[in-house]
């Protein structure tokens, strides 16, 4: 009894540790945008500076990773769908099977992956960094907001990267896929197409930005909350940097779990199952 009371306790200290960092990241990232529009001392061309250098880093130099990741996964999903789905006489919906598995699923997952291996590591140790090396005091010491200058600039170029890296991962993974495949399946192009138009719907624009862009918010706000949770030892670096990886797979995972329970349920609900 005493160690079943024993459990309860701690899982109820970490639900409760769980939501205060949840309200402090929600917290840093008013401030930040507050600090953004009403604190100008930076000026805007300084953000912008730093928005530009954020997506080409996130964004642009990702896109040979993004590229391998998505002809791998695209060419494997397809192979696995016609073998399968010509067994059934079912070839038709492969359209149907692919916007699922890909533009729904896949591929927000491996995106927001990518990107915390690549650009969530680097945001969280530059900025903690930038702490232990009293960069971010020598800033307010200027009268330069780090919320408005660092945290903003970081979390917007950052969002905006995910957006179009999904985007061009779906694009690669359905068009580039299906010519990877060509040559063992013999399904004409303009089939396979119209299977791809027939079943993309404007719920699955809807899906595709609202797990895109908390994604990549989820990513940076966390990467930079976690940079700026440095004290003074450079030795708090690499800490915080495995730190800021964990709670954001968790909690892109959470989200995109939840994203698409509640979806399914509202289609069940549609049809009358639920």
């Amino acid at each position: 009894m005493s160690s079943l009371l024993a459990q309860i306790d701690t899982l109820g200290r970490s639900v409760t540790k769980n939501i205060e960092y949840t309200f402090r990241v929600l917290m840093m990232v008013y401030l930040s945008l507050r600090a953004t529009i009403l604190d100008q001392t930076q000026g805007l061309r300084q953000i912008f500076s730093v928005i530009s250098a954020q997506i080409y880093f996130t964004g642009w130099q990702a896109l040979p990773l993004i590229t391998v990741m998505a002809l791998g996964t695209g060419g494997v999903l397809i192979m696995q769908s016609l073998a399968n789905l010509s067994l059934v006489g079912g070839t038709e919906i492969i359209g149907n099977f692919l916007i699922v598995m890909i533009v729904r699923e896949a591929g927000p997952l491996l995106v927001a992956l990518v990107v915390i291996a690549r650009s969530g590591t680097a945001v969280a140790s530059e900025i903690g960094n930038m702490r232990a090396n009293r960069e971010i005091e020598a800033l307010e010491s200027m009268g330069i907001n780090p919320l408005s200058y660092i945290v903003f600039p970081r979390v917007l170029g950052g969002v905006i990267s995910v957006i179009c890296l999904a985007f061009y991962f779906n694009l690669i993974a359905l068009v580039g896929g299906f010519l990877l495949t060509r040559l063992i399946q013999d399904m004409p192009f303009v089939f396979y197409a119209e299977s791809l138009i027939r079943s993309f719907s404007k719920h699955d624009m809807a899906i595709f930005l609202l797990k895109n862009s908390f994604s990549g918010m989820i990513i940076f706000v966390v990467s930079c909350y976690q940079g700026l949770s440095v004290k003074k030892s450079p030795h708090e670096v690499p800490q915080v940097t495995t730190q800021a990886v964990v709670n954001s797979v968790i909690f892109v995972v959470i989200f995109n779990l939840i994203v698409s329970t509640l979806f399914y349920l509202n289609q069940l609900r549609s049809l009358g199952v639920v």
